[in-house]
């Protein structure tokens, strides 16, 4: 499975309707009500905002609406191209500005199904999917005279979301593969000659 790392954008204009199609990258349903209700506000003189999601390690927790468009005309489609994709943690909304002209249900899955397949395409180019892989948070303190070697020393493991804090000793923290994890661990305590060794949080991503 791939997870959506940035947001991508991209827009279609059908018999004069425009359609938006927006990924947005969640981890959870509140997170993805709580995106929806901001594309909604952000869109909310739009005729329609339907929206499908996929979430969990292996794609196992679903959503999607049409938000007022015909019974299975929107978020079906946008559902059914998403898990094609094989992503999850993806939020996708596709906006619809009326243009005048009714498209008819064959038209309208079209549309929406079209929409969602192009802003993926687009995420595609743009390399905005990364590969899911379990990875824990760590957390480590060490003194000023190793940080130059340890920052070397961190280019060789895949470390993600990396925070420091500088008081009088150094703090850090960050998430990496979990496979890399033991390893980590040992070459820093051995870094620091036994002085330091990462703690490592229960839950993974």
């Amino acid at each position: 499975m791939n997870i959506l790392v940035s947001c991508v954008t991209s827009e279609t204009v059908i018999k004069g309707s425009r359609f938006i199609a927006e990924l947005l990258p969640c981890t959870t349903q509140a997170e993805a009500r709580a995106l929806l209700k901001r594309q909604k506000e952000r869109y909310a003189d739009a005729t329609h905002v339907c929206h499908a999601f996929v979430l969990g390690p292996n794609g196992e927790i679903l959503g999607m609406s049409d938000d007022g468009e015909p019974s299975g005309t929107a978020g079906r489609p946008m559902l059914d191209v998403l898990k094609g994709h094989g992503c999850t943690n993806t939020l996708l909304t596709v906006t619809r500005y009326f243009g005048g002209t009714l498209l008819g249900t064959g038209g309208l899955v079209k549309a929406y199904g079209g929409s969602a397949k192009d802003v993926l395409e687009k995420a595609d180019e743009q390399n905005a999917f990364e590969l899911l892989v379990a990875k824990q948070t760590f957390t480590l303190t060490v003194a000023y005279s190793v940080y130059d070697e340890l920052k070397r020393f961190l280019s060789n493991f895949h470390v993600y979301d990396l925070q420091e804090s500088f008081a009088t000793e150094i703090s850090i923290k960050g998430q990496i593969r979990q496979d890399e994890a033991e390893s980590f661990s040992a070459r820093v305590f051995d870094m620091t000659n036994g002085k330091t060794k990462p703690v490592f949080s229960s839950g993974t991503d």
